[in-house]
């Protein structure tokens, strides 16, 4: 039986998604407004055969004094991106509460033009009262509502895209542009939107941008079953990846849609043995700032921490079942010190990086044998890379994760196509 091959995405979050990297003596802090940075680790991406990199997106700026978290606005990051490099897909978050469909089609369409046919969009609803508040309202909307409206962007960006047909552009300079008959309204008048169309942007190269969800509530599992070609997702352990993968798989196969490639969270510590790379981490770890992580800490598990001793064992906590605050983040850190019986330090940066997804430590081999289980045992399709620090840890990962992958006939050994969709084994949809 021939072994599965991998999807893998770099997930680009400004020094590395531990929240301490920033602090590192030899992290890009100073350079995270220069589009250089971006593009090298755009191309360091590409040198590994990766599907493509991500931007995630926020509206609100949090805790400015507690490190970086957004910079750079992503799709006018990834249109510089585009002209860096060649074949790497590139995708970014677009908010459906944030954005009106019409504005969204049109700069995911101009920037599929841009690079060939390699964007990529993440669909979310946003969170936080505090980025409605940059956007003219009090507070977010409910949940259903949120959800309800971005079933119908979905539906409206797709309309736009498939507004212009194929072959609508006749570039006659004795007759036409664009053959009207071939050009045609979508007249959208829904609950949420009034598009009239069509869009200002012919039909993009890969007909669609490919469409990225991350469904984790009830209605983002069923919105993603519906719209989405491929998922990211959050998983601590293997178990929790195979329940997940076979739900969204049971919902997509119900809306009578093909399987979707699921790509779970992944934080990997690299190095040539396993000392080495718990080394690194523990690195990272102690750069935390401790009174800032016991508060976060604190906030999580319902109860004040600031006394306990960092370098000894996490106290025994309440069960799940006696918790009263959010009980999803709770019941990772109880898996968490269930499994790794962590120190107090260890635990706080456990959570500084990834928090819930998966965190692997170890030689290259090490860490591909536990991606090949995953993937192999009903867990994943691939992952999404978040590499603690950036760019060494994403180095690390391209140049000894990845030959070891490919050795193993695990993941290619070069690019078989030009654009996301061939990248990702997806059908062009007609339009």
């Amino acid at each position: 039986m021939a072994a599965p091959s991998m999807h893998l995405n770099l997930f680009i979050m400004g020094c590395g998604h531990h929240k301490a990297a920033w602090r590192h003596p030899e992290s890009a802090v100073e350079r995270l407004g220069d589009i250089r940075y971006y593009e090298a680790l755009a191309r360091t991406a590409e040198r590994g055969k990766l599907d493509a990199v991500f931007f995630a997106d926020g509206h609100a700026a949090s805790n400015v004094a507690g490190g970086p978290q957004w910079f750079l606005e992503p799709l006018t990051a990834l249109s510089a991106m585009a002209r860096a490099t060649e074949r790497i897909g590139l995708i970014s978050t677009v908010s459906s509460t944030f954005f009106t469909p019409f504005h969204a089609a049109r700069m995911l369409a101009s920037l599929d033009h841009i690079s060939g046919g390699r964007l990529g969009w993440n669909l979310v609803t946003s969170m936080f009262d505090s980025e409605a508040r940059n956007h003219g309202w009090e507070a977010m909307p409910p949940h259903e509502v949120r959800y309800a409206r971005a079933e119908e962007f979905a539906e409206t960006v797709l309309a736009l895209w498939d507004s212009w047909a194929d072959d609508a552009l006749r570039l006659d300079r004795h007759g036409q542009f664009a053959d009207p008959h071939k050009v045609r309204p979508i007249q959208h008048h829904g609950e949420h939107f009034l598009v009239d169309g069509p869009l200002t942007v012919p039909r993009p190269p890969q007909g669609h941008p490919v469409l990225f969800q991350a469904g984790a509530s009830e209605p983002g599992r069923d919105l993603a079953a519906r719209y989405a070609e491929a998922i990211y997702a959050v998983a601590y352990d293997l178990p929790s990846a195979q329940a997940y993968y076979r739900d969204i798989q049971a919902r997509v196969k119900a809306a009578g849609r093909p399987p979707v490639s699921i790509m779970p969270g992944l934080v990997t510590y690299v190095a040539s043995t396993e000392a080495e790379a718990r080394a690194r981490q523990r690195e990272l770890d102690e750069l935390l700032p401790t009174e800032d992580s016991l508060r976060q800490l604190g906030q999580f598990i319902g109860q004040d921490c600031r006394g306990w001793a960092l370098d000894a064992p996490v106290p025994s906590l309440p069960p799940l079942s006696a918790f009263s605050g959010p009980k999803g983040r709770y019941a990772t850190i109880l898996r968490i010190i269930e499994s790794e019986k962590p120190t107090l330090r260890q635990l706080l940066g456990r959570l500084a990086a990834g928090g819930g997804h998966c965190t692997l430590v170890g030689t290259p081999e090490q860490v591909a044998d536990e991606m090949q289980h995953w993937v192999e045992q009903g867990g994943a399709d691939g992952f999404n890379l978040m590499p603690p620090s950036l760019p060494g840890s994403i180095e690390d990962f391209v140049d000894q994760v990845v030959p070891v992958l490919q050795a193993r006939g695990l993941f290619r050994r070069d690019y078989v196509g030009h654009t996301l969709r061939e990248h990702l084994g997806l059908a062009r949809p007609a339009a």
